[in-house]
């Protein structure tokens, strides 16, 4: 079967499922999007590392990296392989001296690693084709504006309680709130 790159696109809040998130894919030389749903926790995970958030102590995910990094294998691909049911499944392309083998992994591990060793991620036609949505012009704005999205602690607050709240928020561990509020600081330091 033919594989299809995809790219991490973003993480919104899902408007299907309650207290989810929706991680998006996107097609590289094509304009289809695939909607993966994904709970607290691994959106969490995937955000941290996009937003170059650094914790205290290693993740689960930079765990796994520390790991390989010692022991000499490198992740080489993701690939969505399959989609049962509504679930993704997907496998993990490790390398070691030339031999390859592969590891069944959650949807979710999966891009959290990827993103990690920046390898890339695949999966195929007749999964985008079941599950891939195609972009309409507006839909990319509608990304800007779920960003957004939280803001009612923010409104308000001077630059140095923003700093406060950042700084309990990763003390915490909250990595998606410390991410949101990171941004309003640096949003507000670039408007001055």
């Amino acid at each position: 079967m033919e594989k299809v790159e995809l790219r991490f696109l973003r993480i919104t809040y899902s408007h299907t499922h309650a207290g989810a998130y929706a991680l998006i894919l996107s097609e590289v030389n094509g304009e289809r999007r695939l909607p993966i749903i994904i709970g607290g926790v691994e959106a969490q995970a995937i955000a941290i590392q996009v937003e170059n958030i650094k914790p205290a102590r290693p993740l689960t995910h930079d765990l796994f990296k520390n790991v390989a990094d010692t022991l000499g294998f490198n992740l080489k691909e993701v690939i969505i392989n399959d989609l049962v049911e509504g679930i993704f499944h997907a496998k993990l392309v490790v390398e070691q001296n030339g031999l390859e083998v592969e590891i069944d992994a959650r949807s979710s591990d999966a891009i959290a690693l990827a993103l990690r060793f920046d390898c890339p991620v695949y999966t195929y036609e007749f999964i985008l084709s079941a599950a891939g949505l195609k972009v309409e012009e507006n839909d990319e704005d509608k990304g800007e504006e779920e960003k957004g999205e939280g803001g009612s602690e923010k409104r308000g607050a001077t630059l140095e309680e923003l700093q406060e709240q950042l700084n309990e928020a990763l003390h915490d561990e909250d990595y998606e709130r410390a991410s949101k509020l990171r941004d309003e600081i640096k949003r507000r330091e670039g408007s001055n």
